[in-house]
């Protein structure tokens, strides 16, 4: 799924996750934890795209994938070669927890640099 690289994007991927999840018979927690790490995924590539950049929105990429019976794949992709820092930000903070939150949820995630940009992928698992 093409999303233009706008705040409003993040419901738009939660609600697609959820839609192919479930058409998947995939468990009510995977699919809660899917969402979630889309989100966080697609808000990324908005807030954090290339400056340079910034001034055409621009678009990224949403891919679910099934690699395996009881794995999920997400993956969002964007023009960015910049990569994404897991923060430690303070208690007072109101932002900066996105990819602490998918390395908690995820079963391994990372980033894969494709030429303009990149593909910051979180990998599921659920119980056999």
């Amino acid at each position: 799924m093409h999303l233009a690289r706008q705040i409003r994007s993040a419901a738009l991927a939660r609600r697609a996750v959820r839609t192919v999840l479930m058409c998947w018979g995939l468990p009510g927690a995977l699919v809660s934890d899917a969402e979630l790490i889309a989100c966080e995924l697609i808000t990324n590539a908005i807030l954090h795209a290339d400056p340079a950049r910034r001034t055409r929105p621009g678009h990224c990429r949403l891919t679910l994938e099934r690699p395996a019976r009881h794995a999920v794949r997400i993956e969002v992709s964007d023009n960015s070669a910049a990569l994404p820092a897991k923060r430690e930000p303070g208690e007072d903070e109101p932002g900066g927890r996105g990819l602490v939150l998918v390395e908690a949820l995820a079963a391994d995630w990372g980033v894969t640099l494709r030429p303009p940009g990149k593909v910051v992928w979180a990998l599921l698992r659920t119980q056999p």
